[in-house]
């Protein structure tokens, strides 16, 4: 897995840190997006509150990672496909917020649908967020 994190940071042209493996590596094990505060616990008091804001700011800079919005007004974060590049996201698929435990998921397989936005407008991003009970709450 070392070796996958490490690519991933050497193909975005970013120094290989401690810190930004030990933070992808928590994505990558993690089969749900995640919070700040939820990378904070888990990552204790050798990882401060900046680091760690900076560091998903610029995995969401390089591609690495896009941000889920939530009914909060607050962000999740999760892994990007492969199709995703610096300034360029490509995951349209549809966020799952699970009411009971409060997990959210990507749904890959869910494609977002395109939208026809009118004449002289143009879209930067649609956020699909589809909120209920998830199949391990069921």
């Amino acid at each position: 897995m070392e070796d996958f994190i490490t690519t991933i940071l050497k193909r975005s042209q970013l120094s290989v840190t401690d810190s930004r493996k030990k933070i992808l590596e928590l994505f990558q094990n993690s089969n749900a997006a995640l919070a700040h505060a939820d990378i904070e616990k888990q990552t204790g008091p050798n990882f401060d509150r900046v680091t760690i804001y900076r560091t998903l700011q610029t995995f969401v800079e390089k591609g690495i990672i896009h941000t889920i919005p939530t009914t909060d007004n607050s962000v999740k974060y999760a892994l990007c496909k492969d199709e995703c590049s610096a300034g360029h996201h490509h995951d349209d698929h549809v966020h799952f917020v699970c009411d009971n435990c409060g997990i959210t998921y990507c749904l890959d397989h869910v494609t977002v649908p395109k939208v026809q936005l009118p004449k002289g407008f143009q879209g930067k991003q649609v956020d699909v967020i589809v909120s209920g009970i998830c199949s391990s709450c069921n």
